[in-house]
This record gives C-alpha cells, sequence and structure tokens, in this order.
C-alpha cells in the first residue's frame, strides 16, 4: 500500500523554527500493525509541537496548555493535536527542562 505524504507547509514565515521541521518525508517500513504508525506519528508531531513551543517561550509544562498548543499547531501548519498528543507534549517539555 502506497503512503501518501503530506506536503510540508511553507514555515519559512516563522523565524527561529529550526530548518529539520522541513525536511521531506520518509516512507514508513512496511508489515508494522497500524497501532504502530499511529503511535509513531503522535510521536513525531509531539516532538515538532514541543520544538516549536520551546521556540516560541514555552519552557515548563504549565505553559503549554492544550490551546496554546493547538495555536502553535495551527501556525506550523499541523493538524489540531488531540488531547493524547497536547499530553505528549508537555512529557516531552518536562524532559527537557532537566
Amino acid at each position: 500500500m502506497a503512503v501518501a505524504a503530506t506536503p510540508v507547509p511553507d514555515i519559512s514565515a516563522f523565524p527561529g523554527l529550526p530548518s529539520f521541521l522541513t525536511l521531506p518525508k520518509r516512507r514508513l517500513p512496511a508489515g508494522r500493525p497500524r497501532a504502530w504508525y499511529e503511535a509513531h506519528n503522535r510521536r513525531l508531531k509531539a516532538m515538532r509541537l514541543a520544538i516549536a513551543l520551546l521556540h516560541s517561550g514555552a519552557y515548563r509544562p504549565r505553559q503549554a496548555t492544550n490551546r496554546r498548543i493547538r495555536a502553535v499547531a495551527e501556525q506550523i501548519g499541523v493538524r489540531p493535536p488531540s488531547d493524547a498528543t497536547c499530553r505528549m507534549v508537555r512529557v516531552l517539555i518536562r524532559d527537557a527542562e532537566g
């Protein structure tokens, strides 16, 4: 089954974001269970959002509310994250503190 790659949004209008957010997407390995792909994509999305939040000045998990995470997602051209992804973003920011 072919994987449709989502076009990478032009985020050059957002100075300060790292250039690796614009790397071309690669195909995922075939033959894994669907849950693996969903978890993998959730982790990638959470990492992108955590990086964007850190660059926007949210250095502590309590500063990363669901509303702020979703606003950053809209700014960088990512679909609004679920509550589970928002929790994962806060965990990543907490781990970055220590």
